[in-house]
């Protein structure tokens, strides 16, 4: 891989590829350490990309994959077992704290990451991918090696999961 096309891609999509690594983590610290890795991983793997798929559906297949990664080392050092992670049913509970823009978010906005956190690792990564990356149906499905039925299926049941957890919430200043 020639140092202009690194620079392009790194160029081109590193702010896609971070925050969709900030939403996941919500932690500044680990999506720059996960983003480094990803770009490692182009670096390594560069040769091999075919263009079977768009680069930008291949670099978040990467993200995705250090995301997972990440989750899992830390899903096994927190249980100090090697159970396997299960990304369909666990739930991505992130420690850190809200994205930088938090301080600008309203109220409603930070109750949905939080509930976000609630839902399935499924869940969580497809409404990440289409609703805070913009990434279409049909971008989703190939990113995560699925069916374009599958991501429908899997974003229509956490929106209703959130809608479900929004509602029940209490409404300030009221009953």
């Amino acid at each position: 891989m020639d140092d202009s096309v690194f620079h392009r891609l790194y160029e081109q999509y590193h702010s896609d590829v971070f925050r969709f690594l900030i939403y996941l983590t919500r932690d500044r610290d680990i999506a720059e350490d996960l983003s480094h890795e990803v770009y490692v991983r182009v670096m390594r793997a560069y040769s091999g990309f075919e263009g079977k798929s768009s680069e930008k559906t291949w670099l978040f297949s990467i993200a995705k994959n250090v995301a997972i990664d990440h989750f899992r080392k830390n899903s096994v050092r927190r249980k100090h077992s090697l159970d396997k992670f299960d990304w369909e049913k666990s739930e991505l509970v992130s420690s850190g704290i809200l994205p930088d823009e938090s301080a600008v978010l309203n109220e409603e906005m930070k109750e949905l990451l939080h509930q976000l956190d609630t839902c399935t690792g499924d869940q969580k990564v497809v409404v990440i991918m289409r609703y805070f990356n913009d990434l279409s149906i049909a971008e989703t499905a190939e990113v995560l090696g699925w069916t374009e039925g599958k991501v429908k299926t899997t974003q229509h049941r956490a929106i209703k999961v959130l809608q479900r957890k929004m509602s029940a919430l209490p409404v300030e200043g009221g009953n």
